[in-house]
């Protein structure tokens, strides 16, 4: 495999092997940013503590918190069909979200940094009979070696952006060697999967996203009670994973519509949850009163805006908001996912940036399941009348779930076509132990 590279991957290999040597400085410099969990440091450098489970091992790769939790029904059938799972990611929170959601006997890591040194120590501890790739985190050493290996490679639930298409089709000799290196690309569209074949995979199949099939997210069920009494009788709306620049836009709705509903509560919840004291000076700027989850406040009888600055609550915060705006949206961030808070019953606004999800989306829109805002003054306006009209809100509710459940089903059809990849994997076991 090697020898057939173009040169950028050569170049990049040789660059990466380079700066081996700056990967303690790198981690530290993460690691006074919060981005790193100090006591798990050796893993970037592909080195665990943990030993490798006996039997076949599927290794599933993810960036971060999104990719994983779309993965993570499918983790669970892999693993009852007897095959121990190994889960990578890169991120802090994705790696809670593993402590939290990964079934019972699946591995977590930190994926490894992509320098050839670090790649071949995880790949000897290791030693995964499959490898999967969620949606578009490609990492060249990771996917090079793999391939040398003789490591079967598939991209599950694979998505390819147009700017992203756009980006690789500049660089078609690279993109084409490290997409040969899978043996199978499952798009989550026609549209994705005809880029994939674009840009060189050989092997290309439409299965769907398995982001519809992911179950609601849970919520703890004493904190549940406990912001359900502090919120009796409040009329209540929510900005989920909301970004900069749309809590303006929020709290200026709040002020709107308060003089229509005098107990209206605004929750907010950042994307990136150590945002929330500049949000509470934002609020403080408008002059409402408001309150930090992260400081253990409850919202008061005369709290305009709760800040639930904290991970893992959204399960919580979907259950008491009819009415949520997913955010990403007006920011140009593509847009967050809106099918858990539509599983959980709740309506739903965004703005128009929304190409992360583009196809759940236009379905909503299409069935008037959800709908589109623009600023805060659309905001006020489609809210106030979901507000003042319960029987509208719940027929956009049921108009949403039935759109989503129509997109389902990528789960089994993405099982399906894994299934000659585990028998072989599980065949070559039984063959060992004869």
């Amino acid at each position: 495999m090697g020898e057939g590279l173009p040169l950028t991957l050569h170049a990049y290999r040789l660059l990466t092997a380079a700066a081996t040597p700056l990967a303690p400085a790198l981690m530290s410099h993460r690691l006074k940013r919060g981005k790193e969990l100090a006591a798990r440091l050796n893993e970037r450098y592909g080195e665990s503590a943990l030993a490798r489970p006996p039997g076949p091992l599927v290794w599933v790769h993810g960036a971060s918190v999104g990719e994983l939790l779309s993965v993570i029904p499918l983790i669970e059938r892999i693993g009852e069909k007897g095959f121990a799972v190994l889960c990578t990611s890169g991120t802090v929170t994705s790696a809670n979200l593993a402590e939290q959601r990964l079934p019972k006997g699946a591995i977590h890591q930190f994926v490894i940094l992509d320098t050839p040194r670090f790649v071949n120590r995880f790949f000897d501890h290791w030693q995964p009979d499959l490898a999967l790739f969620v949606e578009s985190d490609l990492w060249p050493n990771l996917i090079v070696t793999s391939a040398e290996r003789g490591i079967p490679l598939v991209l599950v639930n694979g998505r390819l952006s147009e700017s992203s298409f756009n980006r690789w089709r500049r660089v078609p000799g690279t993109i084409g060697a490290l997409l040969r290196c899978f043996d199978l690309c499952l798009a989550q569209s026609p549209a994705h999967g005809e880029r994939y074949r674009a840009l060189g995979a050989p092997r290309v199949a439409t299965t769907g996203n398995l982001k519809f099939d992911v179950p609601e997210p849970p919520a703890d069920a004493d904190r549940l009670a406990q912001l359900q009494a502090a919120l009796a009788e409040r009329t209540v709306l929510a900005g989920a994973s909301t970004h900069a620049g749309e809590e303006e836009m929020l709290v200026e709705a709040h002020r709107r519509l308060r003089g229509a509903f005098p107990r209206l509560l605004t929750i907010i919840v950042p994307r990136h949850p150590e945002r929330g004291p500049s949000i509470l000076d934002i609020t403080g700027a408008a002059g409402l009163e408001a309150a930090l989850r992260s400081r253990g406040e409850l919202p008061r009888a005369d709290t305009d805006v709760y800040i639930a600055d904290t991970l893992g609550e959204l399960g919580l915060i979907y259950r008491l908001a009819p009415i949520v705006f997913v955010g990403g949206s007006l920011a140009r961030h593509g847009g967050q996912n809106p099918i858990e808070p539509v599983k959980l019953g709740a309506a739903i606004l965004h703005g128009p940036n929304v190409w992360n999800f583009a196809e759940v989306y236009a379905a909503l829109d299409a069935a008037h399941g959800a709908e589109e805002i623009n600023d805060a003054e659309s905001f006020v306006l489609r809210a106030g009348a979901w507000l003042k009209d319960a029987n509208a809100r719940a027929a956009v509710i049921s108009t949403a779930r039935a759109s989503v459940a129509a997109l389902g089903g990528g789960l089994e059809r993405t099982l399906a076509a894994l299934e000659p990849h585990l028998m072989r994997i599980g065949s070559r076991q039984r063959a060992r132990h004869a």
